[in-house]
């Protein structure tokens, strides 16, 4: 039996990897510390690279985390310096998804910013105090 939380706490993520790291060589790395359930490079699609340089390790007893932080953190694999740490729960806030002209807080400070700011020499500029002056009629 586990829960998300159990599965959060027994999960690394892995930073500073090499463009060549593959997941194979990542699992055989991390082996040693415990059995490992899964093994996951964060694949960028809109990229050449095969990966954005950063994965997740999930262990199957939390003891094997610990093991695997206190071990690899700040070592060398493929030539390049590690971060290892335990993964995070990703949180989604409210309203992170959406466009910022969406808000009207942003819609009134920035909408027509140069409406008022018009070539507008012949018109006189008008004051609360003083009204507008009656118009001519035809």
């Amino acid at each position: 039996m586990s829960s998300n939380s159990t599965e959060n706490k027994n999960t690394l993520f892995v930073g500073g990897l090499d463009q060549d790291m593959t997941e194979a060589i990542l699992h055989a790395a991390f082996i040693p510390f415990g059995n490992i359930v899964s093994v996951q490079l964060a694949v960028d699609p809109g990229s050449h690279n095969q990966h954005k340089g950063y994965g997740f390790i999930q262990y199957e007893e939390i003891e094997d985390c610990d093991a695997a932080i206190d071990n690899m953190h700040l070592a060398e694999l493929n030539g390049k310096v590690i971060k290892v740490n335990k993964a995070k729960a990703q949180r989604v806030v409210a309203g992170s998804n959406r466009a910022v002209w969406t808000d009207d807080a942003w819609l009134q400070k920035h909408a027509n910013p140069d409406e008022g700011t018009k070539d507008n020499d012949d018109v006189e500029p008008q004051s609360p105090d003083h009204p507008p002056p009656p118009s001519p009629s035809p």
